[in-house]
This record gives C-alpha cells, sequence and structure tokens, in this order.
C-alpha cells in the first residue's frame, strides 16, 4: 500500500491526547473497535457500535453518522459503523475503507472545519466497554515462527524438531471461534483428560501446565468466492487489519490429545483479543523485506512474488506482561516476560491468507487467522512459558521472587504491541488482557 497524507509524521490533531508521542493512538492510526458506554447499572441498555481511537478518545462513528458531520456520500458506510459489529464494513472493500480513513484524518487534524461537530461526537475511552469488533464466522491459528517451531519440537520430538513440511506449507489448524472473547474477561481452568508420566491410564483433571501465547490476530475483509483462491499479491487487499491475539493452551492436555490430528480441547475454552483492530493502510510504513535463508527451501511459486519480497514483512514489536494475584495485593504493576517482533513470522501475512484460499476455500468478511506464537531467536523473546521454561523444568523468577512454570489460578496476562521507527510516529494495538480462575468443580 502507498503512502499518503493520512501517513504524514507531522499530522497533528486537535485531541490534544492525540499528539502524545507515546500515546498508542495518534491520528496516523485510527483503528476501529466495537464500543459503548460502561454504565453503573447492572443492565446496559446502550446498543455497541463503532468507534475510532484518536488520543484517549473514541469518535463515535453512530454519532457522527446521526450528525450528519460527514460528505453525503459516505452516509451508506458510516450507516454499516451504526451496527453492533464490523463485518459490513468488511465487506466493502480496501477502496472504502481508505476513503473512510482519509476522510478521518482531515476531519480530526488540527484546524479542521468538523472540530466543533465532532467535539460532540467523542467518548473517553476510561468511560467505554468493548465487544467482539466482529462476529467470527470462522477461525483459523497458524504456526508461523519458525523458532517457536523449532523449540516445541525439540521438547516433544528431540530427534526430528522440525517436520520436513515446515519450510513448505504454512501450517494451520481450525479453532473454535466461539470462545474468542474481547479483552478484559476471566476464565476457568480448563478440565480435560491428563496422561501423567507416572500412571498408565489418563485422567480428567484440571490442566496444570496452562499457557499463554503471544500471536497477532488477522481479521479478513472482503472475502474470495468458493472454488476462487486469493493471488498472493492480492491477499493484503482482503485483509481488514491486524489485532493483539492470546491463544491459551493447556499443554498437558495438548500432550496426550494433539497426534494425529493437532489440537482439541487444549485449546478450544478460551482466546482473546484486543478491541482495536489497526488498518493495514495505518501499517504500511513498518512495511519491511521479507527474506527466507539462501539455505532453505523457497516458497513454491503461488506463495512467492517481488513485491512479498520487498515488503511482505511487518515491523511489529509485541510484549507479554503478567501480573500475579501477589503483586496485585502489594499494588505492584505488571512485568514483562517476553518481548518479540511479528517480523520473526516464517509466513507473511499475504501468504497465509493465500494458502488458506488455495484450496478454493472462500474466507468471509470478519474471518480470523491467528499468526500462531510469535517466537524470536532469543530466550527473552520466547512467546510462551512452554519455551521460557523449556517445558516446565527451568522456572523463571519474576522481581517478587516469585517463580512460574505455568500460570497459576488469579495470574493475569496482558499482550501489547506497537510500531515505531525514526521516520513515523509509535502507533499501538491497545492491549489483550485476561485472568484465569480456577478450574470448575466436577
Amino acid at each position: 500500500m502507498p503512502l499518503n497524507q493520512t501517513h504524514d509524521p507531522e499530522l497533528r490533531s486537535w485531541v490534544a491526547s492525540a499528539n502524545n508521542a507515546n500515546s498508542d493512538f495518534p491520528i496516523q492510526n485510527l483503528p476501529f473497535a466495537i464500543f459503548r458506554r460502561k454504565s453503573d447499572n447492572s443492565t446496559n441498555n446502550e446498543a455497541f457500535r463503532a468507534g475510532v481511537a484518536i488520543g484517549d478518545q473514541i469518535l463515535d462513528l453512530a454519532a457522527v453518522y446521526k450528525a450528519n458531520a460527514f460528505p453525503k456520500s459516505l452516509a451508506p458506510t458510516l450507516h454499516t459503523l451504526t451496527q453492533p459489529n464490523l463485518n459490513q464494513v468488511m465487506a466493502l472493500g480496501s477502496s472504502e475503507w481508505s476513503r473512510l480513513r482519509l476522510q478521518l484524518s482531515q476531519a480530526l487534524s488540527q484546524g479542521a472545519s468538523e472540530e466543533t461537530e465532532l467535539k460532540a461526537c467523542l467518548v473517553p475511552q476510561s468511560q467505554a466497554e468493548y465487544d467482539l469488533p466482529a462476529h467470527i464466522g470462522d477461525y483459523t491459528d497458524f504456526y508461523s515462527s519458525i523458532h517457536h517451531a523449532t523449540n516445541v519440537g525439540k521438547l516433544f520430538r528431540p530427534d526430528n524438531p522440525l517436520l520436513p513440511n515446515y519450510q513448505w506449507v504454512p501450517i494451520a489448524y481450525h479453532g473454535r471461534s466461539s470462545s474468542i472473547k474481547v479483552s478484559g474477561h476471566e476464565f476457568h481452568r480448563p478440565l480435560g483428560q491428563l496422561k501423567p508420566p507416572h500412571k498408565d491410564t489418563p485422567v480428567l483433571a484440571p490442566s496444570q501446565r496452562l499457557d499463554y501465547e503471544l500471536e497477532v490476530g488477522i481479521f479478513i475483509g472482503t472475502g474470495n468466492d468458493l472454488g476462487h483462491p486469493i493471488p498472493l499479491d492480492e491477499a493484503e487487499n482482503h485483509v481488514f487489519g491486524i489485532c493483539l491475539f492470546n491463544d491459551w493452551s493447556a499443554r498437558d492436555i495438548q500432550g496426550w490429545e494433539y497426534q494425529p490430528l493437532g489440537p482439541f480441547l487444549a485449546k478450544n475454552f478460551a482466546s482473546t483479543i484486543s478491541p482495536w483492530i489497526v488498518t493495514m493502510e495505518a501499517l504500511a510504513p513498518y512495511r519491511q523485506a521479507w527474506t527466507r535463508p539462501a539455505d532453505h527451501p523457497q516458497p513454491l511459486p503461488y506463495l512467492d512474488s517481488e513485491q512479498l519480497r520487498q515488503q511482505g514483512a511487518l515491523d511489529m514489536h509485541l510484549e507479554a506482561y503478567i501480573q500475579t494475584p501477589l503483586m496485585r495485593e502489594q499494588n505492584a504493576p505488571a512485568e514483562r516476560i517476553a518481548l518479540s517482533n511479528f517480523n520473526h513470522s516464517y509466513w507473511s501475512v499475504s501468504q497465509m491468507v493465500t494458502h488458506h484460499s488455495i484450496s478454493g476455500c472462500n474466507l468471509r468478511p470478519g474471518d480470523l487467522l491467528g499468526s500462531g506464537t510469535m517466537s524470536g531467536a532469543s530466550e527473552k523473546s520466547v512467546g510462551a512459558l512452554l519455551e521460557a521454561t523449556h517445558g516446565g523444568k527451568k522456572p523463571i523468577t519474576l522481581t517478587n521472587g516469585e517463580q512460574r512454570t505455568f500460570l497459576a489460578d488469579g495470574d493475569t496476562i496482558t499482550l501489547k504491541g506497537f510500531c515505531q521507527h525514526s521516520n513515523a510516529p509509535r502507533i499501538g494495538f491497545g492491549d489483550a488482557s485476561a485472568t484465569v480462575l480456577p478450574a470448575m468443580k466436577m
């Protein structure tokens, strides 16, 4: 995607908080979410609708539509943003997304004639609650960090850690969309069959090896017809945007059930998504060349192109934080336990989309792809406790002296992400946070 006036690093907004260098949401970002105002009552009858983040505020797009603050030609698009999910606007396509982004950028810029009218359409983020940004019809989780795949392989298959197909084909499994929740939720530790190493038969018990996964979520915008694959260089035109994603995993359940068909109960009990979707156009300044080591197999032609090689990767910093019950009791802040980057991905966003469709599979607006755990080569950049603790053999020690091999009840994991370099402002993704509750009694 070419750079345009919406990416200008000198652009400033009349929303003062958006001009803070540390803000996740400067005017160059403008991500989308589904929100409503919090209520003091147990029942909140206010409708969920779309908003755009600007500084510490949300521009209420239903209010913008009602105020007729934008040109009439955008009214049909704005009407889709009065709905309780983003699926309709996702279906409109990249040219319409870009047109809306340009109008938002112009109207929120310093000196804009719309300032007085749009001030009445702002809602402080501190007063908002969020819902899933889209109805997620289908969810597919990829396995696109070769470092993660190798590290996990060494734990389970020391003699053959990386299976031969990994460097040829983007590996994935179809997950459970019904248990994906927006940031801020709680979930119970899952029950499942476990096979303790000292027992001859499995038992039904709560997972003792609960883990987080530091991932990126990829939302499909426009779909494709059944039987019509999406060409690689057109793939990102079908992507509405990117968010943060935590695919919680019960490693002991997974170890017993995953052969021969892969994850099932180990993954279907909870996944956490950030409320904000950063559009692909907003991410244009942070693109990087995509490379494959010369001594590795090169992609088959349908997964390779000059465009991919020039700008297929994304420089997106990823972080994971933990806050234990003791830390909350002591009013201690969450502690960072991982720092990684989406540019560690062995397979690009476009390759994931194209490969998913190459069989003729029809993707639909709101479908979600997970990147898989994003781990780098260093110890501090691994995106799961399974890797950080070498399968539970080497606990991590927190600043307060607490140790973790896997997650304890009451632990909160928060994922964060941002893009930043010298020629473009920092843009963030908000966070994806959830807390582990004790297992339900059997």
